[in-house]
């Protein structure tokens, strides 16, 4: 199975190597899409083997998902995974987060912060506007209550999943988008 993860990245010029080469390992490739940065990040980006795309202008996280996620597409892949530039996912997550999908268990995997974890490190404002945010989905979108981090930027999901999930916000809404797709399809998933 090709295996091709999606980072979308905005002025992560000091980060997106580090971003890069951290996960270059466990996957078949990397596709950068810069999202009308302009500092370093694309130059940087391409010090790489990864595929860089650009925005030429400021589209929102959501956008550059998805123009990632049309280019995995086309590139082959069986399995996208999408992963934050700014280095905050482990890297070690992948294959975990691979593992349902390989065994045929799962069309989707959300991956999460907060799953078994404690959040150190985080801080106070962003741990209550990411509880805000949990709350929100539960109520407004309907996302199940056993959720943890409904907006995580760490999922893998099958090509055809990815055909499936038509999202539109260009934003960070984005993330409750996908997961009201998700959750409300005949698609298999887990956190």
């Amino acid at each position: 199975m090709k295996v091709i993860a999606v980072m979308p990245a905005y002025r992560e010029e000091s980060r997106i190597v580090a971003a890069i080469l951290g996960i270059q390992s466990l996957v078949d490739q990397v596709v950068v899409v810069d999202d009308g940065s302009g500092d370093g990040t694309v130059e940087a980006a391409k010090t790489t083997d990864a595929v860089v795309l650009t925005h030429s202008l400021n589209r929102g996280q959501g956008a550059a998902l998805k123009t990632g996620t049309l280019a995995a597409l086309k590139l082959g892949a069986d399995i996208i995974v999408h992963v934050d530039a700014d280095g905050q996912h482990d890297p070690n997550s992948i294959p975990v987060l691979l593992e349902p999908i390989q065994q045929g268990k799962a069309d989707v995997v959300f991956g999460s912060r907060f799953l078994g974890v404690p959040s150190e490190g985080m801080p106070m404002l962003r741990r209550i506007l990411l509880q805000g945010g949990r709350v929100f989905s539960q109520l407004v979108l309907g996302i199940p209550r056993h959720m943890t981090d409904p907006q995580s930027g760490l999922r893998a999901m099958t090509a055809q999943a990815a055909r499936q999930i038509d999202f539109h916000q260009d934003r960070m809404a984005h993330c409750s988008e996908i997961l009201r797709l998700v959750t409300r399809s005949d698609l298999r998933w887990v956190e």
